[in-house]
């Protein structure tokens, strides 16, 4: 019996996320997930460059490509990415000791995805970028300040928090 390090630490599992828009049958996504060469990427800064995730997730193994995620409207990264792989051992060995750890000091998280399609780098949230960041409260300096509803509140008269002093219409109370 030949010794074999991987056998001892298995890949998680796939996660119980589904894409919603996914253009196949659940059982369809469930083969793509198990057999995918790719992960999703999020909470990384808006700062965060292609060749840091390249650098990063090259340590892993081979890496296809790097498919940065973008506000929809101004084409400007929104915090996610998509990493494809040659092969599926260097995505496991990715998953298992890359998610989780710090880049641009957030704690990124990845996970399998079925799958890059032309079109999915693009935010969902109705303001262009992710939906996670229209449902943010907190100041995220690294991810574009407060999330753009609360944004929008301030500019038109509502008090926000900015930085520890309260503002009204940009002065000071």
């Amino acid at each position: 019996m030949v010794f074999d390090p991987r056998t001892l630490d298995q890949p998680k599992d796939i996660s119980a996320y589904r894409d919603q828009r996914y253009q196949g049958s659940v059982r369809d996504q469930e083969v793509a997930l198990r057999t995918s060469c790719t992960l999703y990427v999020g909470n990384l800064s808006y700062y965060t460059k292609e060749d840091q995730v390249y650098e990063l997730f090259g340590r892993a193994g081979d890496v296809r490509r790097v498919i940065m995620g973008l506000d929809r409207f101004k084409k400007t990264p929104c915090g996610f990415c998509f990493v494809e792989y040659y092969t599926r051992e260097d995505a496991e060995l990715a998953l298992q000791n890359i998610s989780n750890t710090r880049m641009d000091d957030r704690v990124i998280r990845a996970d399998w995805d079925a799958g890059f399609v032309e079109g999915r780098q693009y935010g969902r949230g109705k303001h262009g970028g992710q939906v996670r960041d229209e449902y943010r409260k907190d100041y995220d300096p690294e991810r574009g300040g407060y999330n753009r509803a609360i944004a929008q509140k301030s500019a038109e008269g509502t008090p926000v928090f900015w930085a520890r002093y309260q503002y009204n219409r940009g002065k000071a109370i």
